[in-house]
């Protein structure tokens, strides 16, 4: 079976965002539910280098689940619906859900 994946940006109008209580507070909130639905984080908010188009944000996240009804199952559960909102108090995101290829 094919892996899912979270591909994430993130922008904040202000990168001290990323320092906020909010955004703490959503990592904080956001990573039992993660751990519930096997997600692994591959990137997460390094270094990068934007090689063609807009780049779409300043904080890129990467994460794989063991499929991608676990993917979609961890970001539309109650826990996650309400972690976000911490978030989007500080920051913009654009997230896609996606198979992997095998």
């Amino acid at each position: 079976m094919p892996k899912g994946y979270w591909i994430a940006h993130v922008e904040a109008d202000d990168v001290s965002n990323f320092q906020s209580e909010a955004y703490k507070a959503y990592v904080s909130s956001a990573a039992p539910v993660f751990e519930q639905y096997g997600g692994r984080f591959l990137a997460r908010g390094g270094e990068f280098e934007t090689a063609e188009g807009n780049g779409l944000g300043s904080r890129h996240v990467l994460i794989e689940f063991p499929s991608l009804e676990d993917a979609k199952a961890c970001y539309h559960s109650a826990v996650y619906r309400e972690a976000k909102l911490n978030r989007q108090a500080v920051a913009t995101a654009n997230i896609v859900l996606v198979e992997g290829f095998e």
